[in-house]
């Protein structure tokens, strides 16, 4: 059973919670009344495996909950459900998990109902057909607080206000130069460089690395960014739940649930400024919330012409100044996304940049003469980057997904299918949401080759001098540098995995498309990468000692033409996935790349694709995670492994280091998905057999926070 929520929140009643949350366990906890519900051995067994299958991730293997799951056994069971009558939950019950595709059958249901209440202490009957559990019985379950079992706290720990009394606002002076000791945006800070300065995790030590703490979360498509301040963690879990962590050990010190409209959506973290935690919801929504207590100090609601579907807010709040920054993606709605600026204090709108020119608008001419209904994409997916001396916010823009229109052009004089502003960096100014300078990586993209992702400032020597560079990745796998002031462009580095582009012009950047990859219905055509992207959403580390760039990187390609499982954007043109030609068995890589000399430094291939950001540290470390479920610490010089560790779930988020009392940890979110884990999990299946790559098939222990320390 997948477990997919969109509503569970830890103050609502526990029948509530747990009808959000993995189904069963709701159900289930009933007994006598004016008749008992009785249950067998075997039936407690059959639940047992059922719940371990579809509930532990949520609810812990021990029924113990989480931070923002409830527990299924102890005191808080006991009182929620004492006198509660099994058949008002079975109509909820069956209707979950919201959103899902599939249900269990009732047997299924009321195994697991049986398996907690035996958990709980209650004994079960003779092990005879009318003794196993119904879900169709009336009866009520008796006091159950003699039956206590377990009782894992979950609620707000007692040491919670004198943490959070140690928490200072964070600076804008902050953000761009964060503290050692703190992770304090998406990729640490304005520069999006995902580097630290510690190093007391280092060649010497990493090989000490133990885990320090771990947090279970609740399963859900989410893929968010650990945030560290004062020492205390700041991490946005699945439902639209924002949590404030002791970073130090796990404890909880104030959630806040956001109760959405519509089913809750993968996002990837929220932004600090000044004593408050921004965050964006699934129905969007921006919020401003108290940073020492959780508490709302404001909620604008972003306006839209068109229905919530379809609208998504998937980038963490960027904050500058007096201005909070939120892309908007807007997948296949007429006239696109754009980027908004609110106010800080009050969250009203200041400005919105909308990311596809309307007709008459600079740009507005490259949409092949159609109408603003007519055009769609622009999807704002990343947090932007921003700097200071320059006062430029830079944000990367994805393509439109209706192709077809935009194939060939006109052929009429002043217009041209190049589709502003998609897959293109654009520069505004934060104050006043103005467009200061764009450059398109790859005009009229007909094949979902996002040029979205993040982008990074970094100074490096080009042509005899230190130019300050916004740098970023397409799914081509290409690497553009571009002028951080003005825009021009300097030059590319193609990591060797694509053949759409042949040739890359030296002077303007201008990318000629390889014929034989345009997408055609007559004949299949190897199209290399695939639209999942040999650089997707995990994000670039840059150490700006070395001038070395850590890129993750997966290798595959599509196979274009009549033949396939789905169409590839709106060309009709059908598709499905391939090896890349040379992949050999490997999906997976990381490139270090010098971009001083503009040259490889190294690579590390493997089987399983990254999925996680790459790290970077001043103790000479690179650390990424993979779909395997491992987490490795790489020589930044070499590439040789120096550490590894198996994890129990998928690595979903970025990987952050921080300090607290002189103790360096490192910590990273597992088994919350998101597009690209989904993505590689389904391609890498499709072919782990046939070329006998690994498959790690233990049992997943669910959604989490990991977090390790040197022993």
């Amino acid at each position: 059973m997948k477990i997919d929520q969109t509503k569970s929140q830890i103050f609502f009643s526990f029948a509530t919670l747990i009808i959000w949350y993995c189904l069963g366990p709701a159900a289930i906890a009933q007994t006598p009344g004016s008749e008992t519900i009785n249950f067998t051995d075997p039936q407690v067994a059959e639940g047992k495996a059922a719940y371990e299958i579809n509930c532990a991730a949520c609810h812990g293997l021990n029924l113990e909950g989480a931070a923002v799951v409830p527990n299924l056994s102890g005191e808080s069971f006991a009182t929620k459900w004492s006198a509660a009558p099994l058949n008002e939950l079975a109509i909820e019950l069956r209707q979950m998990p919201p959103g899902g595709d599939s249900r269990l059958d009732d047997e299924d249901y009321a195994a697991i109902a049986a398996y907690i209440l035996s958990f709980n202490g209650v004994p079960a009957a003779p092990n005879t057909p009318v003794n196993r559990l119904s879900l169709e019985s009336d009866a009520v379950l008796t006091d159950l607080n003699g039956n206590r079992q377990v009782e894992i706290e979950t609620s707000i720990a007692g040491s919670a206000a004198a943490v959070l009394q140690k928490l200072t606002p964070v600076t804008d002076a902050m953000l761009n130069n964060p503290p050692a000791q703190d992770w304090l945006l998406w990729q640490r800070s304005y520069d999006n460089q995902g580097f630290s300065s510690l190093d007391q995790i280092n060649r010497e030590t990493v090989n000490k690395l133990k885990l320090n703490w771990r947090m279970p979360l609740q399963v859900g498509e989410n893929n968010p960014g650990p945030l560290v301040h004062d020492g205390i963690m700041f991490f946005f879990t699945f439902p639209d739940t924002v949590l404030a962590i002791d970073a130090t050990n796990g404890s909880l010190l104030w959630r806040y649930q956001h109760q959405s409209e519509v089913r809750s959506s993968q996002k990837k973290g929220v932004a600090l400024h000044a004593g408050r935690v921004y965050v964006p919801t699934s129905d969007l929504h921006v919020l401003a919330l108290n940073a020492k207590t959780g508490e709302l100090i404001w909620d604008h609601k972003i306006e839209t012409e068109e229905e919530l579907s379809g609208y998504h807010l998937r980038m963490a709040p960027f904050v500058v100044g007096n201005t909070v920054m939120q892309g908007i993606t807007s997948l296949r709605i007429a006239k696109g996304g754009w980027v908004l600026g609110l106010d800080i204090d009050t969250g009203e709108k200041k400005w919105r940049f909308n990311t596809i020119p309307r007709p008459g608008e600079p740009g507005g001419n490259t949409w092949n003469g159609l109408p603003i209904e007519g055009r769609s994409g622009g999807s704002v997916w990343n947090a932007g980057a921003y700097d200071s001396e320059l006062n430029l916010a830079y944000f990367g823009v994805a393509p439109t997904y209706d192709t077809g229109p935009l194939l060939y052009p006109l052929g009429i004089d002043g217009i041209t299918n190049d589709a502003l502003y998609t897959n293109a960096t654009i520069a505004l100014n934060p104050d006043s949401g103005e467009l200061v300078w764009y450059y398109q990586h790859l005009a009229n993209d007909q094949w979902d080759l996002d040029w979205a992702f993040e982008r990074q400032i970094v100074s490096i020597p080009f042509k005899g001098e230190t130019r300050k560079t916004v740098i970023n990745i397409g799914k081509l796998g290409i690497l553009d540098a571009v002028d951080a002031a003005s825009g021009q462009y300097m030059f590319s580095i193609d990591m060797g995995l694509q053949n759409v582009v042949t040739s890359i012009d030296p002077v303007s950047g201008y990318k000629t498309i390889n014929p034989a990859t345009i997408p055609n219905p007559e004949e299949t055509r190897l199209i290399c990468a695939n639209h999942y992207g040999s650089k997707s959403w995990p994000p670039s580390a840059f150490n700006p000692k070395t001038n070395r760039l850590f890129v993750p990187l997966n290798e595959g390609c599509i196979e274009a033409g009549p033949d396939g499982r789905y169409e590839i954007l709106t060309t009709g043109v059908l598709m499905a996935e391939a090896l890349h030609p040379e992949s050999n068995g490997n999906m997976g890589r990381i490139q270090a790349v010098d971009l001083g000399k503009q040259e490889f430094s190294w690579r590390y291939r493997q089987p399983s694709p990254i999925i996680s950001s790459i790290l970077a540290t001043a103790g000479g470390i690179v650390f990424a995670g993979d779909l395997n479920r491992a987490l490795r610490a790489f020589d930044e010089d070499t590439g040789e492994i120096l550490w590894e560790t198996n994890l129990d779930d998928v690595p979903s988020s970025t990987i952050i280091t921080y300090a607290v009392d002189d103790i360096q940890y490192l910590a990273i979110g597992v088994g919350q998905t998101g597009y690209h884990v989904n993505d590689w999990n389904r391609m890498y299946n499709l072919f782990a057999e046939e070329e006998d790559m690994p498959v790690n098939d233990a049992p997943k222990g669910g959604a989490a926070i990991w977090v390790f320390s040197i022993e």
